[in-house]
């Protein structure tokens, strides 16, 4: 490793926050070493403790993160943030709202906020929100927060990352819980209901309890409802208390080390999918897919032999 990479991660271990900026910049745009620089990072892993925090848009998930960054801080946790935006579709970036919603923990130096672009992937999650999270892990943040878009169903990739879960809903969205379906209403560890002087809170609730009494979860636990108000902070001292009983159900049931090899097998697979991917586009020409696309598309090909030919190319069969 290059000294100028040492020194990086010699001055990010030590806390400077223009380090870290510069890691996980080189981390998100796959700069050249960005696989070496994870590698030398990976040993100073494993200590944080990572909340995601979905739902569906609209739902206050920024005004919620900024409170319980504000709670934790006062309990002297260091802190990163990453609010996964929406792509814009003009320069591809961020849109950054969640950065404007946080502006005042900017001044704060125990606080790291860091808005990423989906990029396209689907899940809520930007692909490399997990090698993000890790760099902040390495730079001693203990409490990392992941704010995910809210996609709805498809959301569920949060599951794979964070240690605990939080699914946040509000009055009002029509059919209510019907219109989130099940997909990410199993994931929750915790239910919360925010916006609570809104018009139907109690029937969320009761919609949420109607769906929990249908089936029973593996851990034994049953997800907490807390009733938020993040605009003025009615709510978040419970919220991070129910954060706080979970992890010591995990702990107490033995299942924190159980849900960390099941998420790094989840994540492995995705990693080996991006290899095996990168690696078969670099194996065609340009124009090469489109060709096989059209040779399929005109049945003058099936697309398992396609596959297949790939596979030879790229020494997978």
């Amino acid at each position: 490793m290059s000294v100028s990479k040492e020194s990086l991660i010699s001055q990010l271990r030590s806390g400077d926050a223009r380090a870290l900026t510069r890691a996980i910049s080189t981390v998100e745009n796959h700069s050249p070493g960005w696989i070496d620089l994870l590698k030398q990072l990976f040993p100073h892993t494993g200590k944080a403790r990572t909340i995601g925090l979905t739902g569906p848009p609209g739902a206050g998930k920024s005004t919620l993160v900024d409170q319980l960054a504000k709670h934790y801080r006062e309990q002297d946790h260091t802190i990163g943030i990453i609010a996964v935006d929406p792509t814009s579709p003009y320069t591809g970036g961020a849109i950054l709202g969640d950065r404007i919603r946080m502006q005042q923990h900017f001044s704060d130096p125990g606080i790291y906020i860091r808005s990423m672009a989906t990029r396209g992937s689907l899940g809520g999650l930007a692909r490399t929100t997990a090698d993000v999270a890790s760099v902040l892990d390495a730079a001693g943040r203990n409490l990392i927060l992941i704010e995910t878009v809210g996609v709805g169903q498809d959301e569920i990739d949060i599951v794979r990352l964070a240690d605990v879960t939080v699914v946040i809903l509000v009055p009002g969205m029509g059919d209510d819980v019907q219109t989130i379906k099940a997909g990410i209403m199993e994931i929750a560890d915790i239910f919360v209901i925010n916006k609570v002087d809104h018009e139907g809170a109690e029937r969320v609730e009761r919609e949420i309890r109607a769906m929990q009494s249908l089936a029973m979860r593996p851990d034994n636990w049953t997800p907490p409802i807390v009733k938020t108000m993040a605009t003025d902070g009615r709510g978040i001292k419970e919220l991070a208390d129910s954060i706080a009983s979970y992890e010591s159900h995990q702990q107490n049931q033995g299942l924190v080390s159980q849900r960390r090899i099941q998420n790094w097998e989840a994540r492995l697979l995705e990693m080996l999918r991006d290899t095996l991917l990168q690696r078969a586009h670099a194996a065609m020409p340009n124009g090469e897919l489109s060709r096989l696309a059209a040779e399929v598309a005109e049945h003058k090909r099936d697309p398992y032999s396609v596959i297949e030919e790939i596979a030879v190319r790229i020494g997978v069969l």
